[in-house]
């Protein structure tokens, strides 16, 4: 489960605070290939759009974004990428496309 900044319980961000990773290691981390496509007949949906850009549909809805950043997953929620909110940044694909679909849920 993907639980946003301002969303934690107060005792929970000082236990966020402690996981905190040093940006020199992040940057030594390779830089991420393009995901795979999705099956076809998988609920959600995404397309490469950009160098290090994709567009997250959901049920054939765009439910937002992932940009890459080096090794890093930014996810973004909303329909258009110039109004869109960063919801979670993180390295594991599956947790992007999750935080996409719970934030969905939520609307």
């Amino acid at each position: 489960m993907v639980v946003p900044w301002g969303k934690c319980r107060p005792g929970a961000r000082d236990e966020v605070r402690k996981m905190y990773v040093d940006p020199e290691t992040l940057r030594a981390l390779p830089a991420r290939r393009p995901a795979d496509a999705a099956t076809r007949a998988s609920r959600i949906q995404w397309d490469l759009i950009g160098d290090a850009r994709y567009e997250v549909r959901i049920g054939g809805q765009v439910a937002g974004f992932i940009d890459v950043v080096g090794a890093v997953y930014v996810v973004l929620s909303g329909s258009r990428y110039d109004r869109a909110e960063e919801v979670v940044q993180t390295l594991v694909w599956s947790t992007a496309t999750a935080a996409l679909d719970q934030n969905r849920s939520r609307s």
